[in-house]
């Protein structure tokens, strides 16, 4: 589980990462920046789930949780794209 940064990365975020597109229907993970709050709990960190839609700057992403679907609206600096298995 992240906890912390290096020393020499620690306060500095990516722009390509912040400024990263999706498009409806990617497949994503969550992968906390430690530089950025994320405004959800730390147990975030790895789940999957679909890109629905872009609303300002966040996008909505659908995650299933045992058997239940949730929606979160996550900036693009937290999520990773994934490919999928075909």
């Amino acid at each position: 589980m992240l906890k912390r940064k290096s020393p020499r990365t620690k306060g500095k975020i990516s722009f390509s990462k912040y400024f990263q597109a999706f498009k409806e229907g990617d497949s994503v993970a969550i992968v906390r920046e430690l530089g950025v709050p994320l405004a959800y709990s730390k147990r975030m960190q790895g789940r999957t789930g679909r890109v629905i839609a872009k609303q300002g700057q966040s996008y909505h992403v659908e995650i299933k949780d045992l058997n239940k679907k949730k929606y979160y609206f996550i900036k693009p600096i937290h999520l990773k794209k994934i490919e999928e298995i075909k």
